[in-house]
């Protein structure tokens, strides 16, 4: 019995890859193993978004041949593999196949090549085809999914390495979608993610001529599903389209991730971002004034070059203006094949490491006040696991936030993928606490407050 190893390092899209990389490797005869040790191929699926990625990933290698031992064949997916290419073989002599996300429809044959003994196997293409699509998908959650319909970016970003990793832009038609969509719903799935580098710049190929907010409406029409989510927004791209559609159908989550970078329309032009402070905000002011009370989170970037003390101070007043109910923030990285990296006035480390401090202070403050306005409100949560040493269940509400509840008299029945209407009773930076009223049934009507 042929065997793998495989390990994802990134954000949801990795995680989703690595899902059609299981599939395509079990139904080429291989089985699924826990260690690399107990391999005979070990994949790493990469990520180049963060700072030194390509570092951290022959680290990785380098720790792999050791935990593996010798007669592995080992191989490099995703990001970091695009992005290295052929430097990877040099660097790694031990790797003998690297592939990039936009070849895994031809990873069968390279399999096969492999166990013919080729030594050095490659799949670095970048066509404009709908390469996303795989034959085979392994879905280990039974209830919840991940549907890539987008894949790949035609924004410059100056910090973004992504157009260079994933290639231009490529929309699957809206058939092809909904019928992946019609299929999950049906073997059981209740919440699907809609995945895309740039999600809202979905453009159906095919003569229907959706755009994203059609396909969302769409979506959240199939019987079955109770959540509808959608990942990663950029702003020049969204459109009151999506807001109304989310107004119009409960079943889509009411939280919206719309990435910002930075506050300031100066060092926006210099990230190439193509909007101003004053274009996210009219964005913004759309999800505010909506009828139902929709999350919002976003991105921040510290210390990108040429930010000064003054741009900055207008990162944590948007911080302020909004109310953001999470962001992911981090300090500025170089990454390869950026314009960025030609940029002058870069920010000294410890003054990125400051600025980020801040940012996080400031926005933990906010987490905080806008989680206790949550206190007492019953909230829908899909559950999602266990934790045994506080004897909490964990679910997700549809604003995304997360909610560790009790519930007396489970007598340890599993409630994993069950939907429960839980009483907040208190509120941290992070996350909520409550105790589980009763089974939710239905949607429920009240929305949060």
């Amino acid at each position: 019995m042929k065997t793998f190893y495989i390990e994802t390092f990134g954000c949801q899209m990795n995680v989703h890859d690595t899902e059609k990389v299981v599939g395509i490797l079990l139904a080429q005869g291989y089985s699924r193993v826990l260690e690399p040790g107990q391999a005979d191929l070990v994949l790493y699926n990469t990520c180049s978004i963060r700072d030194k990625a390509e570092q951290k990933v022959f680290q990785r290698l380098r720790q792999f041949k050791r935990e593996a031992g010798r007669d592995k064949r080992f191989a490099v997916l995703g990001c970091v593999a695009q992005q290295e290419g052929l430097r990877i073989f040099e660097k790694a002599p031990h790797v003998s196949l690297v592939c990039g996300s936009a070849s895994y429809t031809r990873l069968p044959g390279m399999l096969e090549q492999l166990e013919a003994g080729a030594r050095r196997v490659t799949g670095l293409e970048l066509d404009a085809g709908e390469t996303f699509e795989t034959p085979f998908t392994r879905r280990d959650n039974p209830y919840r999914a991940y549907v890539t319909v987008i894949e790949g970016c035609d924004k410059s970003c100056a910090y973004c390495v992504v157009p260079f990793t994933r290639g231009p832009e490529r929309s699957r038609t809206s058939r092809s979608v909904m019928e992946e969509v019609r299929r999950l719903a049906g073997a059981g799935c209740t919440e699907v993610q809609l995945l895309g580098q740039n999600v809202n710049s979905y453009r159906d190929p095919s003569a229907a001529g959706w755009d994203f907010a059609a396909l969302l409406a769409r979506v959240a029409e199939v019987p079955g599903l109770r959540r509808v989510r959608f990942t990663t927004s950029h702003p020049r791209d969204f459109v009151r389209g999506i807001v109304e559609a989310i107004d119009s159908n409960p079943v889509l989550a009411n939280h919206i991730h719309l990435p910002v970078q930075s506050g300031s329309s100066r060092v926006l032009e210099r990230m190439q971002r193509l909007y101003t402070r004053e274009d996210y905000l009219r964005r913004i002011e759309w999800i505010q004034v909506a009828r139902r009370n929709i999350a919002i989170s976003t991105d921040i970037i510290a210390g990108f070059p040429g930010e000064t003390e003054a741009d900055f101070q207008e990162t944590l007043s948007l911080l302020d203006d909004v109310g953001y109910a999470s962001i992911f923030s981090f300090k500025y990285s170089p990454r390869p094949n950026t314009p960025a990296l030609g940029l002058d006035h870069q920010v000294p480390e410890e003054e990125k490491g400051r600025r980020l401090a801040m940012v996080q202070e400031k926005q933990r403050a906010i987490q905080l006040a806008r989680n206790a306005e949550l206190v007492g409100s019953l909230q829908e949560v899909l559950v999602e696991g266990y934790n045994q040493a506080t004897g909490q269940w964990i679910g997700r509400t549809a604003q995304n936030r997360v909610l560790n509840f009790t519930r007396a008299g489970s007598n340890g029945a599993s409630l994993l993928g069950e939907y429960l209407s839980v009483r907040v009773t208190r509120a941290g930076p992070n996350s909520l606490a409550g105790e589980s009223v009763e089974s939710a049934g239905t949607p429920p009507a009240a929305e949060s407050v």
